[in-house]
């Protein structure tokens, strides 16, 4: 595996310190007045979820992990647990349901899902940016009013609560970002 400095650390990269492996959220470049320049890193374990704040010094080296990425298709959720299935092997695997967050609500039947293995550990799953769903409830649409650079919150069909235009009625089906839970456009 590739060794990095400090200083060459951004977010999303993955890193094995202090026998764990853990995910860069935040990257802070400090150049203090006195004394040499420092990264300060947010890290999150992939193992557990638990944080931790750490300084790296441009000359201080670090493993930088590649994670293997794999489509898998999902197939059902039971007892917590989400089953998908490899479209290569047919292989299944049950991964906690809890792994992706509160973006679990977009995942549907028969969608195809990106699970990232460290050998033969599945850490992450991530759904696609984009995914269609159903307007639930939200106000009638008032003539009129869409002049106005207007949002009105919607319910959507899997219960996640977004801020959708003023012409976007219920029963409409509407394309959502999923990776900042906003509405993208009409499906």
């Amino acid at each position: 595996m590739p060794k990095i400095n400090g200083n060459e650390i951004r977010p999303g990269n993955i890193l094995e310190h202090n026998a764990g492996l853990w995910v860069a959220v935040k990257v802070d470049h400090v150049k203090p007045g006195k004394g040499g320049a420092f990264a300060q890193v947010e890290m999150k374990n992939l193992r557990n979820g638990s944080k931790l704040n750490e300084r790296f010094r441009s000359a201080d080296k670090v493993e930088r992990v590649r994670l293997e990425q794999k489509d898998q298709q999902f197939l059902f959720e039971a007892d917590g647990m989400l089953t998908f299935m490899d479209l290569e092997t047919y292989d299944q695997i049950a991964l906690p349901a809890d792994l992706l967050g509160e973006r679990r609500a977009f995942l549907q039947d028969g969608m195809t899902v990106v699970i990232e293995y460290y050998d033969e550990e599945a850490l992450n799953a991530t759904v696609p940016q984009k995914v269609t769903c159903v307007v639930e409830e939200t106000e009638p649409v008032v003539k009129g009013q869409t002049a106005a650079n207007s949002f009105k919150p919607a319910i959507l069909d899997n219960g996640v609560k977004v801020m959708v235009p003023p012409f976007v009625g219920q029963g409409e089906s509407i394309v959502v970002d999923t990776e900042t839970m906003t509405y993208s456009e009409r499906a």
